[in-house]
């Protein structure tokens, strides 16, 4: 049964809503999803035994959005970018130019930091897929010995091109850490809800750690020199294991954007009513 067009816009309020408070960052208080969060839920599962080596695969639950770590002081030019976003949380979401607002990916990292509620792996041979529930994006980690590409986004004419998701390779560390580096994140995306930027220099690497086999833990570091003054963890999140192995349907749809603009957000932006 399709949801009434009413429905969706009153599910896209609230999701644009969940973006606006998750701009707080640096709250000490992380539950960004509430009690009816599946990560909350899922509270009570416990270990669930020794996890297996060398393996990540299957769905895992997240918050909505990640409790993140102050950023360290921006350069010049990462400043003049920051003060170029406008979020949702500072003026009417009408005016705001968050990619989010037209359906834009989230890119990488935005996308393990926000709408972070389901995360899946398959292994493949000589790479991992990591996906996500949110617009059922999904990403290649090379594991075959690759080099990360060089010169993205250079102006040479073997430069490649920069990607929402960038390029990824990843190893295990032990049995049971998975670390990926990534690279060439087109500098589109947002970093994370708060509007801090990232340039097509960014690297980034996440240490993926299965501390038994309901429980992975996540560590992101960010180093973009370009735009901060010095590498730092962006965030130390937990992920649980998902006992149903089973993803809810969740898009960003631009034609409820767009009503969602013209019934709710174009009004409030204009002290309007309807």
């Amino acid at each position: 049964m399709r949801i009434s067009c009413m429905g969706c816009v009153i599910s896209l309020a609230g999701a644009l809503l969940v973006s606006s408070y998750a701009f707080a960052q640096n709250s000490p208080k992380p539950n960004y999803g509430g009690p009816e969060d599946l990560y909350q839920k899922l509270g009570d599962t416990g270990a669930g035994g020794a996890a297996p080596r060398k393996d990540l695969t299957g769905f895992w639950a997240g918050m909505v959005a990640a409790k993140l770590n102050d950023v360290p002081t921006m350069t010049p030019w990462g400043l003049e970018q920051f003060h170029l976003h406008k979020t949702n949380g500072e003026v009417p979401v009408a005016d705001s130019n968050d990619p989010i607002k037209s359906c834009d990916p989230l890119g990488f990292p935005r996308s393990m930091l926000f709408m972070t509620r389901g995360i899946a792996f398959t292994q493949m041979p000589g790479r991992v897929i990591e996906m996500f529930q949110f617009n059922r994006a999904w990403r290649e980690i090379w594991t075959d010995g690759r080099e990360l590409p060089k010169n993205v986004g250079g102006n040479s004419a073997d430069a490649p091109d920069p990607r929402w998701y960038g390029y990824s390779v990843g190893r295990w560390e032990g049995d049971y850490t998975f670390v990926v580096d990534t690279v060439g994140s087109d500098d589109r995306s947002w970093l994370d809800n708060a509007g801090h930027p990232h340039s097509v220099d960014l690297r980034v690497q996440e240490r993926y750690t299965r501390v038994n086999h309901n429980t992975l833990e996540v560590t992101i570091t960010i180093d973009d020199p370009k735009a901060y003054t010095k590498p730092f963890v962006i965030t130390k999140a937990n992920f649980k294991w998902i006992p149903q192995q089973d993803f809810e349907e969740q898009f960003c749809v631009p034609s409820e954007e767009a009503e969602y603009q013209k019934l709710i957000g174009e009004p409030a932006a204009h002290g309007k009513s309807k």
